[in-house]
């Protein structure tokens, strides 16, 4: 468990440095869809390894070691963690929980509202006109949920520069991308070394509903140019926390759009399966040596009781301890 415990942290560290700026050459939608799964991934590795060096030096306390009848002795001797290194993943690892919880709780507040507000809207139809002069137009997810443009925003736009902004909308709507953000921003709560992912992953669902408008109204150009607009006209107006025509970095999406399609590569994502494979391959070998630790120092325990009380050691195939743990390639350490 040297190496293996180490590696999700390393994946995370490479995956927080490259992945962001690789994911804004893809197409977006695959690139949503890696930057996602690879964050729940890293995050469970971040947290799986936390826990392993946390509950490694836990372990040796003698309350805690007393409770699950192993021996202390054998378990320093086997896999020894120093108190700084145990002290501070058990921090980090609490902090990280404290994190997740109150992303969660955050994220359902925002869905419920969103619910709320789409109830709210007059009519019963996809799209919510608002009589407001401020330029408005964002999605709002629900049940099926809704489209609001304000009347401001219709009138910055014309005819085709409407049906573009509409058909963007609808693409946050059908791709359901809130379910994108909520992975971004729980799993950059749980570890702060992946907030360049949910960054990120907001542009890159902008693009992708871009593409998608592209796609449906088949002219680029028109897209840029309700993208541009729309961004200038709202500049003054107040942010608003879902899905919008106007978010992400405006000027790099109108030069996607004014370019050709992103070309689709395969290499970059199977690369980053691979890694993300490793580090889910490393966290179960340290998951598995650690249970090995424990059996070897509970079959420790019951030899010395045995032994304390004055009674003949038998042979382990046929003792009341049972069978000894196998040994692999000899004593693992955490810290060297």
């Amino acid at each position: 468990m040297t190496v293996s415990v180490y590696v999700p942290f390393l994946v995370t560290v490479v995956l927080a440095v490259v992945a962001p700026r690789l994911a804004r050459r893809f197409a977006p939608r695959p690139a949503a869809w890696a930057l996602a799964g690879g964050a729940l991934v890293t995050a469970l590795g971040w947290l799986g390894s936390l826990a392993l060096l946390a509950f490694t030096g836990l372990a040796q306390i003698p309350e805690v070691a007393e409770e699950g009848r192993w021996s202390v002795t054998a378990l320093r001797a086997d896999d020894p963690v120093y108190l700084t290194v145990s002290a501070l993943a058990t921090v980090t690892l609490l902090a990280s929980l404290t994190g997740l919880a109150v992303a969660a709780v955050r994220q359902i507040r925002h869905l419920l509202w969103a619910r709320r507000e789409c109830a709210r809207l007059p009519g019963d139809l996809e799209l919510a006109v608002l009589d407001d002069a401020s330029p408005h137009a964002f999605a709002l997810p629900g049940a099926p949920g809704r489209i609001v443009v304000s009347h401001g925003m219709l009138r910055c736009l014309g005819d085709a520069e409407r049906e573009a902004l509409l058909a963007h909308e609808r693409a946050h709507l059908r791709g359901r991308h809130h379910l994108f953000q909520t992975a971004w921003r729980l799993t950059a709560a749980a570890c702060p070394l992946l907030r360049p992912l949910a960054e990120t992953g907001g542009f890159v669902l902008e693009r992708w509903a871009d593409e998608e408008a592209a796609t449906r109204l088949g002219d680029r150009t028109v897209v840029a140019r309700a993208v541009g607009r729309a961004a200038l006209a709202s500049a003054k107006a107040p942010t608003r926390a879902s899905l919008a025509a106007t978010g992400g970095a405006v000027p790099q999406r109108v030069r996607a759009l004014l370019a050709p399609p992103p070309p689709r590569r395969a290499l970059p994502l199977v690369a980053g399966a691979a890694l993300l494979a490793m580090s889910c391959a490393s966290l179960a070998e340290a998951a598995s040596d650690s249970e090995h630790m424990i059996e070897g120092a509970q079959f420790a325990a019951c030899v010395t009781s045995l032994r304390d009380t004055g009674l003949q050691v038998p042979p382990p195939e046929h003792g009341p301890c049972g069978h000894p743990p196998h040994d692999h390639d000899g004593p693992d350490r955490h810290d060297r």
